[in-house]
This record gives C-alpha cells, structure tokens and sequence, in this order.
C-alpha cells in the first residue's frame, strides 16, 4: 500500500506540540523502567501451531524523536507502553507488561502466588508466568483475580491454570459479582460487530511502522491467542470484602458501572499496594469505545475514586494498575488518583452543564477545554478515549442520539442522503474538486466528509478512493489518539485494499460455553430474520439433559421467547440434548449426534431456517 508524506499543515502542527507540550518531564519513563528484571529471549509468543499470536519485537521502531508522520506525544505514550518483560512493583508484588493490551500482575504469597488479570491468550500468560518462574522460581498458582469483564483480564486464564485444578479446589477464581454474565454478553450479543469494529480500534491488520499502527494508547494493541473463561469460584459483592488467600489478604472495593460493568479494586495490606483495575490509567479512558459498548457513567466513576481515596489513601505506599506502569509514594499516588477523578468528574460536569445551556455533543466536544493543572498532565491525555468523543458519550447518556433539531430528526440513511448531497453540489468531479482544495488547504475534516458522501454515492470511482485515503491518512497522522489513528489508517487502507473483515473473534468456544440456557435464548432471538419469521409460528420444548433443565420455545411475529417450563403433554416437537450440543446446533451443526427429537422434526427446522448470523465482513467505510 503506497503511503503518502505527512502535509505541511501536520507538520506545523506537530511543531508546535513539541514548543508546547512539557516533553521534558521524564519521571513516566523513570517509573516505566523502574524493577525491570529481564524479557523473553525470543520475542514471539506462538500457539500450539507454531503461529505467532504476539511478537515483542514488533515495536522496535520506536526509537528517538517522533517522526513527522506520528503525533509527537502519542510517539511518547507509544514508547512508554511498548516496554516489555517482567518488573518488580516491590519486593513480593510483579508485573508482566507488554506481552497483550493489559497487564498482568503476579503478587507472592506464602507458598504459591496470585495472578491478577491474565491477558487475552493462554498463550501469553503462559509465557508471563513463564518468564516470572524463569527469576522467581517455581511457585504454584493459587489464585488468580479478574478484576473486570473485559477478555483483556481473563481470557488467558488457561494460560495459568486448568479447569480441573479449580474442580479440585486447588485454585480459587475471584471476580466481582456479575462479571460472567457481562462477559459473556459483551463478546456474544453484539460481539459481530463490536469484533468488526474493534479491528478499526486496534489497527489488528495495520503495518506496524510510523507511517502505519504505533499503539492504542492503553496497550499496543490485542494480542491472537487463544481466549477462555473459567466461572469465579468467590464473587464479590460489597465494598469492605476481605478474603485471604495463600497469606495474602485482600480488601476489595466494588465499582459497577465504571470502565466495565462489573469491576473491583483490591488493597493489599502485606505489602500497602492498591490495585486500581482499569479504573486509573496513564491515559484519559473510554466513556464509549469506538468498537462499541454500553456508555459508561464518569459521575459514579468520579465517585468511586473518591471513596478509593478516602478508603486506601492513607495507608497506600504504590498503586498498580492493569494497564501502564505503577506510581510509587503516598502523596504522588494521592494526586495520581485525584487528578484522573477530577478529569472525569470535569468532563461529567461540565458537558451537562453546556447540554442544559441548549448545546449539542458535537457542539460541545468543540468548545470544551480541561483546566491548565488537568491538561498540563500527561496521563490526562487523550490516547485511549478522548475529550471529543467521551463527551459526545455523555450527551448520549443523558439525552439520546437525538439532539432536539427538528431537521435532524429524520434525514435519510447515509446513501440516500450522500447521493442527494452530491447530486446538488454538481455532481461527482465537483465534489472531488472541492475536497482537492479543503486537502490542500489543510481542512482534512471537510475533506473527509465530502469523500464521505462521494465514496458513498459512488463506491468504486478511483479519484475518490485515493484522495478520501490520503485524508484518512492525514487525519491519522495528526492524532493524539491511538484509536483516532487506527480508525482513521485502517480505513485508508480498506479504501485502498478492500475490506479486511474481522482479524480476531471474541466469542471463542470456551467463552460461549458459559452462556447460561436464558442466554443462548437471547442470542438466538437476536439471530432471528424478522420479516422471514413473520409468518411462523413454532413451539418447541427443549431439555437440557446435563442441566436437567426444560424450556419452552416459541416464535411468533418474529420474536423468539424461551423461558422455563416443564415438558408438556402433545407438545408438537421436544428435544433433548445437553447445553453445549444446543450451542452448537445454534452454530449450525445440525449433523452431529446427540439430539433427540419427539414429535415433528420440521418445527426445528423451520426455526434454525430463519437465524441469520452476523457478518463479520460487513463494510465500514463503503455503503
């Protein structure tokens, strides 16, 4: 893919950034190599079958000053995160980084160790713990936290230890209540398209390079390996929860409804260290994800780390997270956790009070400015989430898609509206024409919105594609963002290479397996082709013979209901079969054994007729 040179107008930019931003301070680059101990000696992490699922060596390019195709200050960010190997928080506490998106934090206890938060893959964990068994001895795994429900914190759980070891009562699972369910339905209800999107966020199929994917600002990027879950054998519950495992007590703090559903921090008296999840990072993080979620509440999130203060302040020596590196001493970890809070209490704030003066998100995003003593930091910055599109999020929590303009309320679909839009500015040639001119006069954001409705009323002219490619790439270039950049060069290069689906799926086997019975009936009622179904109309009763569980199905105008109920007598069809042969007939294997069907066999197929799985291609930046 030919690439074009970073503008003058980047470049001016970037100048600036570097007479203006406090690149002086080096005091994260102190922290971020403070304990380190030693790193793989092969810097690729490979599966079973010899694929390389991460490889360490990949970020080697960042080196010295930024190039003028990379914002100067994500260069920075991108050097701190692309550290890697195993490092000493304090005597008893470690910390494997750069081997996944996340972190993954090993604390000693009297016998064996606690693990906290085992990346993405088996694969990867097992070469952390690998690595910290290579400097600290063999110590057997005693317990291991997740302390949200992202698959960057558990879904290399199989990496450490196996599910027989946690039958057996050797290993304990410890998570916060609820996390199953969540995780389980963040990778599988719109797991297609968050999947889809998420190659976007990460840059997944970008060169790795400077003129390509220098990181996601949280992490590098997700890591390939192999994902599953194991279901917590403790959840915790309430705030003030203490359990003590292998010597090493630990007093959790819930926090719902913050950067995940279900998440926790822990204190760790032995050793007076606070484990802040995700929750406190080097970064301004995510109120609404660019690959989609639920939108997050920064008020209760602001709120939760004021009780953290309150509650583990005083006696915290060193916190750690499960992303970036840790902050050492009372009174920089008290302003650490201080200034994140402020940042999202200030935006919370201060975008409803702007909504409640009559301004839009899009409106406010563009006048909002943070306070010099928030902006002056660095993990303030918007390397992960952004000013511009957390408090777009925050008008959406509050007020909707909708921002109150009658004339907005219903345009035409993207297409129909772009053909209209060229249509009345004279036609293909002008549009390109008129970006030509907003490219070169540096307004790559016009530019972008004019290809915009070009490329969408006319997909395949080549003068379009090229220039709305360059654009992307420009405004990639000038980011502060790792996502911004992703977005915008992953784009650039489908316009250039055509459509590259979706790199890496969430909704792994192991992961599906926990799907409780009600929620497989959710992610077939999703499945279910509306109009197809219309005019079904189907009951069936299900077993699950290992569960010793019968449900109730039906489909009706379209909408598939499954709930509890005792196999009834002249039911038209029952079926028999365990959980995992119904998750996989719902996949589509209708030729394995292990089903049994009573009754008439055309009412399941009749049903399995009208489920249409997602598309893991569907396009982005084409119609």
């Amino acid at each position: 893919m030919s690439h074009h040179d970073p503008s003058e107008s980047i470049k001016v930019a970037h100048a600036r950034h570097l007479q203006t931003m406090p690149f002086g301070d080096r005091q994260d680059f102190e922290d971020a190599d403070r304990g380190f101990l030693g790193t793989l000696e092969d810097p690729a992490i490979r599966n079973e079958a010899g694929d390389v699922v991460w490889d360490n060596s990949a970020y080697d390019f960042l080196d010295g000053e930024a190039p003028e195709s990379v914002h100067p200050s994500l260069w920075r960010q991108a050097q701190l995160v692309a550290k890697h190997g195993l490092y000493e928080v304090v005597e008893g506490i470690y910390q494997v980084r750069g081997f996944d998106l996340s972190v993954m934090s090993i604390i000693e206890g009297d016998e064996g160790v606690i693990v906290v938060d085992p990346f993405i893959g088996k694969e990867n964990s097992a070469a952390g713990i690998g690595l910290y068994r290579d400097h600290r001895g063999d110590r057997p795994v005693k317990a291991v936290i997740f302390t949200h429900s992202h698959i960057d914190h558990f879904g290399g759980v199989f990496g450490l230890v196996s599910q027989v070891q946690v039958d057996n009562g050797e290993v304990e699972i410890i998570a916060p209540e609820g996390l199953v369910e969540h995780a389980v339905a963040e990778n599988v209800y719109a797991g297609t398209a968050m999947a889809r999107r998420a190659g976007y966020m990460y840059g997944a199929l970008l060169h790795k390079g400077p003129q390509g994917q220098v990181g996601a600002g949280l992490g590098q990027s997700t890591s390939v390996g192999a994902a599953g879950l194991i279901v917590p054998t403790i959840d915790v519950a309430k705030t003030g929860e203490s359990h003590t495992i292998d010597g090493v007590e630990m007093e959790f703090q819930m926090a719902p409804g913050t950067e995940a559903p279900a998440e926790m921090h822990f204190f760790l008296p032995r050793y007076n260290a606070l484990c802040m999840a995700e929750n406190v990072t080097h970064t301004l993080h995510n109120l609404l994800t660019l690959r989609g979620a639920l939108v997050r509440d920064p008020n209760v999130w602001a709120k939760y780390l004021t009780e953290a203060i309150g509650t583990f302040g005083d006696r915290t020596d060193v916190l750690f997270s499960s992303h970036h590196w840790p902050t050492w001493g009372r009174e920089r970890v008290f302003h650490y956790i201080g200034i994140q809070r402020d940042l999202y209490k200030y935006l919370h704030d201060q975008t409803l009070r702007m909504l409640n003066q009559g301004m839009t998100g899009a409106e406010i995003a563009e006048e909002i400015t943070l306070p010099p003593a928030i902006e002056n930091v660095w993990g303030t910055h918007g390397y992960y989430g952004s000013v511009s599109h957390n408090v777009k999020a925050i008008y959406q929590r509050y007020m909707g898609w909708f921002d109150g303009n009658p004339a907005r309320l219903w345009p035409h679909p993207p297409k129909a509206q772009a053909e209209r839009y060229v249509k009345a500015l004279g036609g293909m040639e002008r549009v390109v024409e008129l970006a030509q001119e907003a490219y070169d006069e540096g307004d790559f954001r016009w530019a972008a919105t004019l290809l915009d409705n070009a490329i969408f009323t006319e997909a395949d002219h080549a003068a379009t594609r090229e220039l709305y490619a360059a654009t992307l790439e420009q405004l990639g270039y000038g980011s502060e963002n790792g996502t911004w950049r992703n977005f915008f060069l992953s784009g650039a290069q489908e316009l250039r290479e055509g459509n590259f689906g979706t790199p890496t799926t969430t909704a792994a086997p192991e992961i599906v397996a926990q799907l409780s019975p009600e929620q497989i009936w959710d992610a077939m009622a999703i499945a279910v082709d509306g109009p197809k179904a219309w005019d079904l109309d189907l009951a069936l009763d299900v077993t699950l013979t290992d569960l010793g569980r019968s449900f109730r199905v039906t489909l009706r105008n379209g909408v598939l209901v499954g709930h509890e109920s005792e196999p009834r007598e002249g039911a038209a069809a029952r079926l028999s079969l365990t959980k995992m042969r119904l998750i996989a007939l719902t996949a589509g294997d209708t030729e394995s054994p292990g089903i049994e069907i009573d009754g008439d066999g055309d009412v399941l197929d009749q049903l399995l007729s009208v489920m249409q799985p997602g598309d893991p291609r569907f396009e982005i930046v084409v119609p």
